[in-house]
């Protein structure tokens, strides 16, 4: 079926006449659609014959429900949606004291081939439409509204998603028109500034340095996970093309254009990279700069051979990065009873 989200005003409003109602019926809908409405028979101020006609023929938006996964806790949420050519996708909805974030896939599937991650496992499908995206944010959305028992039509509040990470399958910036149209859905749409987006990358210098072209003053993330380039081509291939030297001025160099901190995402694996002599490396790279080291043991793969580093290994580690001036934080392990932590998201 056809979606209607991905459709013009104006194709909205031919659908409808051709069915028989008015022209503003059109708007209403969309209206409903930017709430992240999933299902025609919700949408309340729209007579009853013209849902079950649409419903024959659209669906709602690009992608349909699948399955939904709640953390024990109730802080996270994983989405399982399929897309019109039967493939997969997922997403997840986080709950805190600071807002609510989602982390949103922008490919089916990965080709980056980083050796810990799950996302890569069944290799690259295809991009993902820009419209694909931002329904993964509109569908979050509607089920926190109504997890929070809000009315889906009501006013933007305290209840909406305030901040994007662009952070589950794939690598955004080898689809990075689709996801600068994203981004710009996001900040025109739902009102989610620029600083509360994060694109986090595995280290495409040419892209980064294209991303400075587009005006979105958004957050970058550098996805390092090594302290040296011998280390890092072991366990994530895009090594082999680009030096941790050339990806780090990069990023920097983005970070400064915008007057943000850089991001430094460091996966710790027990008795690969998480050693005192290894932090002590990390610190001589980041020393000085206007940066965040953002500390991730590694969340648990079945297909992957790694170990989880010990609570001791990750604060030691960290306490060395601080003693050196920099700011570093062990991330929160979010919904890994749900496998929906960082590294576990996949295809389906």
């Amino acid at each position: 079926m056809e979606n209607l989200f991905s459709k013009s005003l104006a194709e909205v409003e031919k659908i409808v006449i051709d069915l028989g109602e008015s022209k503003f019926r059109a708007k209403q809908i969309r209206e409903w659609l930017y709430r992240g409405c999933p299902d025609f028979s919700l949408m309340k101020n729209l007579p009853k014959p013209l849902l079950e006609k649409l419903s024959e023929s659209f669906q709602p938006f690009p992608i349909k429900d699948q399955s939904r996964l709640d953390s024990e806790d109730g802080q996270t949420t994983k989405f399982l949606f399929s897309t019109a050519d039967d493939e997969k996708i997922e997403c997840v909805l986080m709950r805190a004291s600071y807002g609510n974030s989602v982390c949103v896939s922008s490919q089916i599937g990965c080709s980056m081939g980083c050796k810990f991650c799950a996302s890569t496992l069944r290799g690259f499908k295809r991009n993902l439409s820009a419209d694909e995206m931002f329904s993964q944010v509109l569908r979050c959305q509607w089920e926190l509204r109504a997890d929070r028992g809000t009315k889906p039509n009501g006013d933007k509040n305290q209840n909406d998603i305030t901040h994007v990470v662009i952070m589950g399958v794939g690598e955004p910036l080898l689809n990075l028109e689709n996801v600068s149209t994203f981004m710009t859905m996001l900040h025109d749409n739902l009102a989610i500034g620029y600083r509360r987006i994060t694109l986090s990358t595995c280290g495409i210098v040419p892209a980064i340095k294209k991303l400075e072209s587009f005006d979105q003053p958004i957050n970058l993330a550098i996805s390092l996970h090594a302290p040296d380039d011998e280390l890092r081509k072991k366990i994530m291939p895009v090594a082999n093309e680009f030096s941790i030297a050339e990806t780090l001025a990069a990023g920097f160099d983005f970070a400064a254009k915008r007057g943000r901190q850089l991001m430094i995402e460091y996966i710790l694996l027990g008795g690969f990279n998480d050693s005192p002599e290894q932090a002590g490396q990390l610190a001589a790279l980041l020393k000085g700069k206007n940066c965040m080291a953002n500390l991730i043991p590694w969340n648990a793969v079945a297909e992957c051979d790694w170990k989880i580093p010990s609570g001791n290994a990750a604060h030691r580690f960290q306490d060395i990065l601080i003693q050196n001036g920099i700011h570093a934080r062990i991330r929160k392990e979010r919904g890994a009873d749900i496998s929906s932590a960082c590294g576990q998201l996949r295809i389906g």
